[in-house]
């Protein structure tokens, strides 16, 4: 328990990088909006399906639209696994959307103290964008990505939690390898066994790329487990 008790001090102080000087950054206000269906094949296998859609341009074009599907293996009570595929449709500055694929790979570990959940997820993502119309198309994009999230449950069907991700680029790197920071506040809403909502709020701040941006994004997930 005292590895943990360190954390929400780590977690504040992510949040506050978010708002250190830096680059010339532009600003956008998104809204995000995804359907996760869980099928449970087994008690360790599930099978899951993501639509998200994103607004961008203060929410009055969609920026991207994508699927994810995938498997996810329950190694133990703390320890979980998943490999993912995505295909996603991204807007260009000409209106215009490009393709990419992108393949993915997870490894969760859980840890409950008291009312606290602390959850932990590395992950390793390899992108493609547009394979056939690009010469670069069959070169990925690769990355490491790590999330820190902390939640309260509060009660049986009300979960507070805060969040935090970074990322980290392995490979066309211009400025540096860390991109990406992104945190989040949210409340899980369990409607029943079944159904459940996310409500969040989340800024994603871009780093060491040659036009970074700040998004301040609302966004709501809807969860059918069956």
């Amino acid at each position: 328990m005292s590895n943990f008790r360190f954390l929400p001090v780590c977690l504040a102080s992510l949040f506050c990088l978010m708002f250190l000087p830096g680059m010339s950054q532009q600003k956008d206000a998104c809204l995000w909006i995804s359907v996760n269906l869980e099928k449970k094949l087994t008690p360790a296998w599930s099978l899951l399906f993501t639509e998200e859609l994103r607004m961008n341009e203060n929410i009055t074009e969609v920026g991207e639209v994508f699927s994810d599907i995938g498997f996810e293996y329950r190694i133990s009570k703390k320890w979980k696994a998943a490999l993912f595929y995505r295909f996603s449709n991204q807007r260009r500055i000409d209106d215009s959307y490009k393709t990419k694929h992108r393949y993915y790979a997870d490894l969760t570990y859980k840890e409950k103290i008291a009312r606290f959940s602390i959850i932990l997820r590395g992950r390793f993502q390899s992108q493609y964008s547009e394979i056939n119309s690009s010469e670069e198309g069959h070169v990925p994009s690769n990355h490491l990505n790590g999330k820190i999230t902390l939640k309260y449950n509060l009660n049986k069907k009300i979960k507070p939690y805060l969040a935090s991700e970074f990322f980290f680029r392995l490979n066309k790197m211009v400025y540096g390898s860390f991109d990406q920071l992104r945190v989040t506040a949210g409340i899980e809403y369990s409607v029943n066994r079944r159904n459940q909502l996310d409500l969040f709020y989340r800024i994603n701040k871009e780093y060491n790329v040659k036009s970074p941006e700040t998004d301040f994004i609302c966004g709501v997930s809807y969860y059918f487990i069956f």
